[in-house]
């Protein structure tokens, strides 16, 4: 079976026993603090097991795109180097929300894999959760007793709780899991040792390819285990590894998931794989991290300096490193895989294919970039070899002395310039020389423990005020509703405290698609308390206060401000506007790449390959200041997800939708488009648009700043009361750029006069210097307080000095604006025979002045405040001459 047919399978087998086949979601998350990748299958269904949102269907299949590189499931450094660990991986799964537990799991991962697949199950081992005495977990026995109905018991092993108790992480759902391994040795091997004893081993040909999870947990703040609403299932099985299993292979990398893309390098970089290790693991490296950068770019993710965007870069410089040291590729490569991928995986993620453009105009702008810093860090590695060879200054060297390179060195280089520190490791290995990596670790270690010292954030559990789990947002139609709270928590970090509320009813908004949260108040007839902004959290509503009711079981007023969500309104409608408008204008490969919506501005990324012109801004500007003058009413409507596709409506790539979504219109033959946001009721209370600025974010990524309403009243006010500046400055003019022309020219021709001038006023000088020079050992010296008009007119001096003047030592000073100045200079003869430095002179006497400055051997210069510093700063500076 092909990998498409094998996943097609699993999806069809899991369709016959009643679920229902949902679509992956996108692998960036959004709304929830605690999680940055989807890293599991469960992750996109986390917020149906803590009970916040409803469930749809009882019974779920899917395949998930899963990345795990941060936190917890930190993989990033096997890849490659084994044969089975990915970035990222599509997980295979089947839920129960509720409905089937344990038996109907386990029954239908038996029968798929062994009447369906046809697994020999002579090799299949099954674990259960042995229990954890500590946490009053008992051992799994209804697991077990099913097991027995299909294996021998021999082929059941017991697991602990690292093994057998899954938790996404700290806190969250959890439960025991059963996991079934594969034994895909060769027979001989077989023979000579059990594969039982091999089972969580790390044996790369003893693997797991299902777990199933039985959620029955919630992982509290403080590390107690408290029961969910509902008993789910929760299984994964590796995509890739049952791939391998199917096909007969030994390894992920053989099969036709990663081979198209193995054999695409081996073309294009004269390298083959199978010859030798250092090149295939560069290779697995390169196939593994390109299908991670390109479905993070289609989910929406772009390369950056922070956060998601920080992992996504570090995983494509890792590729780069990989290929630029082992298969000595110096100029982009995998940006031109991606084609590769596009045409093998385009017709079950589509998204690769419409992204297609985009997603390789980013990765080839990365690889180029950081193809730049390899070549510095190189060279800066080099100058320091240099430097210790020649040079017995002991700080260059690390602990031990002689053949270590200083640790300290390293970390700069890996923390400064991006340069990785196992390319510093195999720089020093060819010159015979070891890094120290005890320091090198050290400071990496005081580097995390700063960060997680600022990022630290405690969270309390959450305080129970009402059983009630009712909840309703009214905010699309008012702004202000009665309101009671459910629950809190104390959230603290960097010193400051806050608390999360969770009511029943709010008009308040919450975080989310670009729009910021709504702040207001609560209250009640005793207290009043701000709302400083809201937030969403796994489908869960927070309203953030500084301060806690006294009385938190009353009934409060929950009161949005109403001028800020105005402002927040006209501003996202807007936004609606432009994006039609650059799509019309500039073309429909426009896609929205990020927003963000508040009351002072609204912020645009969108796709496009060209820098916007000013033209273009000034159309753009044109029709959306006349959909505004149309006065279009808001027409929203609530569709099944393939409706709202069918009508038109723009979906955003990287967003997960639900069966039924919003759809907001404004002229449906103008703006369509999916969004939970609010806005205003009709487009002409925004009043004004204007682009305020454009830039780019990233190759085929552009950025647009625009303001409206108030704001943009106020801008055209300020240019306007700018403009009336202008023109009294200029006495009126009747033409006012004509006179600003007019002034330009007439200034221009000042400056040529004026340079004309100063030059003639530089010679002047110079011919007087030139009868005051002190002839001392061969030196000709010129020491002098002069008057200058400019440091320009001083430094074109001192050269002019110098080339009429052989062996010459200048020592120069002045009042230059108001500022002690004081010019050094020597001969190059000078320099080469003597020795003489002219920045470090000027170093020593920078006191003098009470000033700073500096230069190079044949010239610097200083300035400061101690204007009655010259002559001595001359003759501190002559001095140094014996």
């Amino acid at each position: 079976m092909t990998s498409t047919q094998i996943r097609q399978t699993f999806l069809d087998f899991f369709k016959s026993k009643g679920h229902e086949i949902v679509p992956s979601a996108p692998m960036i998350v959004k709304n929830d603090p605690t999680l940055m990748f989807i890293n599991s299958g469960m992750a996109p269904f986390k917020d149906i097991f803590l009970g916040n949102a409803p469930i749809r269907f009882p019974r779920v299949a899917d395949t998930q795109k899963c990345l795990r590189v941060s936190g917890k499931h930190n993989d990033l450094e096997e890849v490659g180097v084994d044969t089975y660990h990915h970035t990222m991986f599509e997980m295979l799964g089947n839920w129960s929300f509720g409905d089937y537990f344990k038996k109907e799991a386990i029954t239908w991962a038996w029968e798929l894999l062994t009447e369906v697949y046809k697994l020999d199950k002579n090799r299949l081992y099954v674990t259960v959760f042995e229990g954890y005495e500590k946490e009053n977990l008992a051992f799994d026995q209804e697991a077990f007793d099913m097991w027995k109905s299909f294996i021998d018991e021999s082929r059941i092993i017991n697991g602990n709780k690292k093994d057998n108790f899954w938790e996404m992480g700290d806190t969250g759902p959890c439960g025991p899991c059963s996991e079934i391994h594969i034994d895909l040795r060769d027979d001989d091997e077989r023979a000579k040792i059990d594969g039982k004893t091999l089972v969580n081993n790390d044996h790369p040909q003893v693997i797991e390819i299902w777990n199933n999870v039985f959620m029955e947990f919630e992982r509290k703040a403080d590390g107690s285990l408290v029961k969910l609403p509902k008993q789910h299932v929760d299984t994964g099985m590796g995509f890739e590894r049952l791939c391998v299993a199917l096909q007969g292979k030994k390894s992920n990398y053989d099969t036709d998931v990663f081979q198209p893309l193995i054999q695409f390098i081996e073309q294009h970089t004269n390298n083959q794989y199978r010859k030798d290790e250092k090149i295939d693991i560069a290779m697995r490296v390169m196939a593994d991290h390109v299908r991670t950068i390109a479905f993070s770019i289609a989910d929406g993710q772009l390369p950056s300096n922070n956060k998601a965007g920080y992992v996504i870069r570090r995983i494509l410089r890792r590729a780069v490193r990989y290929y630029y040291t082992f298969l000595e590729v110096n100029e982009p490569i995998l940006y031109k895989m991606v084609d590769v991928l596009a045409k093998q995986m385009g017709s079950f993620f589509p998204e690769l294919l419409q992204q297609q453009s985009l997603i390789e105009k980013v990765i080839k702008e990365e690889e180029t970039s950081f193809m730049k810093t390899l070549g510095s860090g190189i060279n800066r590695f080099e100058s320091y070899i240099l430097k210790l060879t020649t040079n017995t200054n002991p700080s260059l060297l690390g602990r031990d002395g002689e053949g270590l390179i200083n640790g300290v060195f390293a970390f700069e280089l890996f923390d400064t310039f991006g340069f990785p520190i196992d390319l510093t490791q195999l720089l020093a290995r060819e010159k015979n020389l070891s890094v120290d990596m005890e320091t090198f670790n050290n400071c990496l270690l005081e580097q995390k423990t700063r960060s997680r010292a600022a990022a630290a954030v405690e969270t309390d559990d959450w305080v129970t005020v009402s059983d009630s789990n009712n909840f309703s947002f009214v905010g699309y139609d008012r702004t202000e509703a009665p309101a009671k709270i459910l629950r809190y928590r104390k959230v603290s970090a960097k010193g400051k405290t806050q608390y999360q509320l969770v009511l029943n009813e709010t008009p308040f908004y919450a975080e989310s698609g670009g729009q910021v949260g709504d702040t207001g108040s609560l209250q009640s007839i005793n207290e009043s308390i701000n709302i400083i902004d809201t937030k969403k959290e796994n489908g869960v509503w927070m309203h953030i206060a500084e301060t806690l009711p006294e009385k938190l079981d009353v009934e409060f007023d929950a009161k949005i401000d109403v001028d800020r969500r105005r402002e927040i309104q006209n501003n996202h409608t807007a936004t609606h506007l432009m994006h039609a408008a650059l799509r019309k204008i500039l073309g429909t490969h426009v896609e929205q790449k990020g927003s963000l919506v508040n009351d002072e501005y609204l912020r645009f990324d969108f796709s496009h390959f060209a820098k916007v012109t000013a033209e273009e801004i000034a159309e753009i500007e044109h029709l959306v200041n006349e959909k505004i003058r149309e006065n279009i009413t808001l027409n929203i409507q609530l569709l099944g997800i393939d409706d709202a596709r069918k009508s038109g409506a723009m979906a955003l790539f990287g967003e997960k939708y639900g069966d039924v979504v919003r759809v907001v219109t404004f002229d449906k033959n103008y703006s369509v488009e999916l969004c939970g946001g609010t806005h205003t009721h009709a487009t002409g209370t925004i009043g004004l648009f204007k682009i305020t600025s454009e830039s780019a974010v990233a190759a085929g990524v552009r950025r647009i700043e625009a303001i409206t309403s108030k704001a943009a009243m106020e801008f055209f006010n300020a240019q306007c009361a700018t403009l009336q500046n202008v023109n009294e400055a200029l006495k009126n003019p009747k033409n006012t750029l004509k006179g600003i022309e007019d002034l330009v020219a007439k200034n221009t021709e000042l400056e040529k006069r004026l340079a004309g001038f100063e030059k003639q006023q530089v010679i002047a000088i110079k011919n007087e210097l030139i009868t005051k020079v002190v002839a001392q050992n061969g030196i000709n010296i010129i020491k002098q307080k002069i008057e200058i008009g400019s440091n320009e007119m001083l430094k074109d001096l001192c050269f002019q000095l110098k080339a009429e003047i052989e062996n010459a030592a200048i020592y120069l000073g002045a009042e230059i604006s108001g500022k002690a100045t004081i010019a050094v200079a020597f001969s190059d003869s000078l320099i080469k025979e003597k020795n003489m430095n002219a920045g470090n002179i000027i170093k020593q006497i920078l006191k003098e002045i009470n000033g700073g400055g500096g230069g190079q051997a044949a010239f610097a210069t200083a300035g400061g405040t101690n204007l009655s510093g010259i002559e001595n700063a001359l003759k501190g500076a002559e001095s140094m001459l014996n």
